[in-house]
């Protein structure tokens, strides 16, 4: 062909690019690529023949593709490649990104149910499940922008269900934790699930602080106890699971508050190195800070704390020394601010419930871990602490705080077996105040101190105050010299202590008092004998501790007179505590005996609460009020029953049996319903 003039000379072809295009010449290089490299023809072999075989195509495209000059013109094959999702499912069995039914999580929970492999793509799918449904509940709108969305409050409880249920052991059998119990971290497949279990602990941490209901916390805590293994795996995560179960510790009913701490504890020791002293810390000030204000309904929930607290501060003396010396410490300041400087706020830093209630938990902590050696040498500071608080004000009116530290020093003394000299400060009470001044007022029942640290000017008039100040009084010496009854030094002990109570006796003028306390002298008097009777066989010298303790284990093993004595004594008083907590004798007393008709007494027993099926993890409710996030409790009300008249018209009992089919008919209708078939009882 002629070029036209004034066009620019189309570029020839060079020999090079006519042998690249040349088929021999592409054969022999594929045959070289075979000898240098077999692995990557093999691989070409099986990805991609079209490469391989370029000769004959080129042939039968040069044929098909000629154009209208006789040209060949090459077309370029299209590109086949399949999608990331090919590799792992099936077309079949490729999830429908949008709405999820019931019939997915019915596939899902089978899924995870599977004896064989748990797939990677069917966890991942679960907890992007349970995300979708987290952002229903979360978003303001109740939309998500995920792959999935849940909609109807039914597959949001099953979705809900189904991650509490089934995930935590479809987890533990991917990672192969079923029999081997290590750490999941050095697990092989650990990797790959990293991602998607932090977003679905993060998930579950919202959900847990939103839930209101004490049934859903309950199952929540639970199933969050079985993940603490992978929680204490991210130190993020561990730190805000433990914030908020430090606060359902201690402000939840009484099972959410277990649970929380077993999670607590859990969490903490699989991670302990890192966060048992911000654990302890936390902790400690959260007691502190719900210790404040005591009466008979929070002391439960006080109680429980500080043995709870007991038990984490025990998982390393050595850490918890540094703790326990620092806030017995802070107790001293206080305390020495208040003697230095005699005002009205410094003696309220110490006589209070917070005070009072840190003395206690040292000294239980101190008391359980009396035979292992790193927290011992605190029981000394911590005993002037408490005695040096009795000695501040040591008036009429803050007796039951004096009987709360006696409380709290005898038990220490007795579970760590070290003598500390407490009869004085209860002998002291019979000398200092006057028992024959005549009360101004008369109160029915004696005033109790178990909740309360200082009395009012108006209670020490009444003849109550007398009473319980007596009570308490007989009780604790009771309690101290039965410890004590065992010791070698018993009549030495107790010699102070029973001159003073025969000079009461001879002063004191009331018969209900003498008599009570002269019970006590004689006791006390019998063991002394005891004691010297046993003492008098002794051949060793005093200065051999060994054989000294060894003679009190024998004396201990054997039993004394006034060891039995208050053993009985207690197991009355006990009884006679239990009665007071549920008021029976007051109930008995109050109520007047009605003769109630028959239908009145046996209705409650007939009447049966509704079979509703196994308990619901979320409510179901309708499809508008389906985005509050808050359960109520009030939700949760049994409706309440009507009484029922004995005769019925005919009429209404064909209108019952009418209701009652209806009944059965939604019960039927709501069958496939996922929710129906959790229960508590599947833990």
């Amino acid at each position: 062909m002629k070029r036209v003039k004034g066009t620019p000379k189309a570029a020839e072809p060079s020999d090079s690019e006519d042998d690249d295009l040349n088929p021999e010449t592409h054969k022999k290089s594929l045959e070289k690529l075979k000898k240098i490299d077999p692995d990557f023809y093999n691989f070409l072999e099986e990805n991609d023949e079209n490469l391989l075989n370029f000769d004959v195509e080129s042939e039968n495209d040069a044929t098909d593709n000629e154009g209208e000059d006789g040209d060949t013109v090459h077309k370029p094959a299209p590109l086949q490649g399949d999608s990331d999702e090919s590799d792992f499912e099936d077309e079949d069995a490729k999830p429908v990104k949008g709405k999820i039914t019931l019939k997915m999580v019915q596939q899902w929970q089978t899924e995870l149910q599977s004896e064989g492999k748990i797939k990677l793509t069917s966890l991942t799918t679960v907890i992007k499940a349970f995300n979708a449904a987290m952002l229903r509940v979360t978003s303001e709108d109740g939309t998500s922008d995920g792959e999935y969305k849940v909609e109807g409050s039914s597959v949001f409880n099953a979705v809900i269900q189904m991650c509490v249920l089934y995930l935590p052991s479809a987890i533990k059998k991917y990672l192969g934790m079923e029999q081997s119990g290590k750490d999941p971290q050095k697990c092989k497949h650990f990797v790959k699930l990293k991602g998607p279990l932090l977003a679905y602990l993060n998930d579950l941490l919202k959900l847990l602080s939103g839930v209101t209901s004490e049934n859903i916390l309950t199952v929540l805590l639970k199933h969050l106890h079985q993940m603490s293994v992978y929680v204490a795996c991210f130190s993020r995560i561990s730190k805000l699971a433990l914030k908020k179960l430090i606060i359902l510790w201690s402000t939840g009913e009484e099972t959410v508050r277990v649970l929380a701490f077993l999670c607590i504890l859990r969490i903490t020791r699989n991670q302990q190195a890192n966060l048992l002293d911000l654990v302890l810390k936390a902790m400690y000030m959260t007691y502190v800070k719900n210790c404040k204000f005591v009466s008979p309904s929070t002391w439960p929930g006080i109680n429980f704390m500080r043995r709870s607290l007991v038990e984490m501060f025990t998982l390393d003396l050595n850490v918890s020394y540094q703790h326990v010396f620092l806030y017995i410490r802070q107790l001293a300041i206080h305390l020495r601010n208040a003697i230095v400087v005699q005002k009205i706020e410094n003696r309220q830093a110490v006589y209070n419930w917070q005070f009072i209630n840190s003395l206690h938990l040292w000294a239980d902590l101190l008391a359980s871990t009396s035979n292992k050696p790193q927290l011992q040498p605190l029981i000394y500071p911590l005993v002037m602490v408490i005695t040096n608080t009795i000695k501040l004000v040591p008036t009429h009116q803050y007796y039951p705080l004096r009987f709360h530290c006696v409380e709290i020093l005898i038990s220490l003394s007795k579970e760590s077996n070290t003598f500390i000299p407490i009869l004085p400060f209860l002998v002291e009470v019979l000398t200092s105040y006057d028992f024959n001044k005549k009360h101004k007022k008369v109160s029915m029942k004696p005033v109790d101190f178990s909740c309360i640290l200082r009395l009012a000017k108006s209670q020490l008039m009444e003849n109550g105050f007398k009473d319980s100040v007596i009570e308490r009084l007989y009780a604790l010496l009771l309690e101290y010299t039965a410890n004590e009854s065992h010791t070698i030094a018993f009549p030495d002990i107790t010699l102070l202590a029973v001159i003073q109570i025969k000079q009461f006796l001879k002063v004191c003028s009331v018969s209900n008092y003498t008599k009570k306390l002269r019970q006590l002298l004689e006791k006390i008097e019998e063991n002394s004998k005891f004691i010297e009777k046993e003492r008098a066989k002794v051949s060793f010298a005093l200065s051999d501790s060994k054989m000294v303790t060894a003679w009190e284990t024998s004396i201990r093993t054997k039993g004394t007179p006034l060891l039995t004595f208050f053993e009985n004594w207690n197991k009355v008083n006990k009884i006679q505590k239990r009665k007071k907590i549920t008021k029976n004798d007051e109930l008995a007393g109050e109520l007047p005996m009605i003769k109630r008709p028959k239908i009145s007494e046996d209705q409650p027993s007939k009447v049966k609460p509704a079979n509703n099926g196994p308990m619901v993890l979320f409510p179901s409710d309708s499809e508008d009020e389906s985005n509050n996030f808050k359960i109520d409790d009030e939700a949760e009300t049994v409706p309440k029953v009507k009484k029922v008249k004995k005769k019925k018209t005919l009429k209404k009992k064909k209108l019952d049996k009418k209701v009652s089919n209806t009944d059965d008919e939604d019960h039927i209708e709501n069958k496939d319903d996922i929710v129906q078939d959790f229960s508590v009882t599947d833990w």
